[in-house]
């Protein structure tokens, strides 16, 4: 999974279509994402104690890493990413790269 924690996306399909937000968690094993203002559904939880009200917690439910795009840091454009390896000296690492500018992303 490309995306990470922190990265700003752009929501591609669901209710909240079009909308962009921070990423909140990212779950690579699961192959979702929370982001900030997309997905707020409730949870209703009962009374503890005798005497004490229910509560309607609100919540922003993870959605699936497919249905979101990458925004460019650089180019601040919706992009896909690729991947790149970069060799410092000795050192080999990867890099995510957005595929309109050819930056490196982080």
């Amino acid at each position: 999974m490309r995306i990470k924690k922190d990265d700003n996306v752009k929501v591609l399909a669901g209710k909240d279509k079009g909308k962009v937000g921070k990423v909140l968690q990212a779950f690579p094993n699961l192959g979702r994402v929370v982001v900030e203002g997309v997905g707020q559904t409730y949870r209703h939880l009962k009374t503890r104690q005798q005497g004490q009200a229910g509560q309607k917690v609100e919540y922003n439910a993870p959605i699936n890493a497919s249905n979101v795009l990458l925004i460019c840091p650089k180019c601040t454009k919706p992009t896909r990413v690729g991947g790149k390896l970069l060799v410092e000296g000795d050192k080999k690492r990867k890099a995510r790269v957005c595929r309109k500018c050819n930056e490196v992303i982080e």
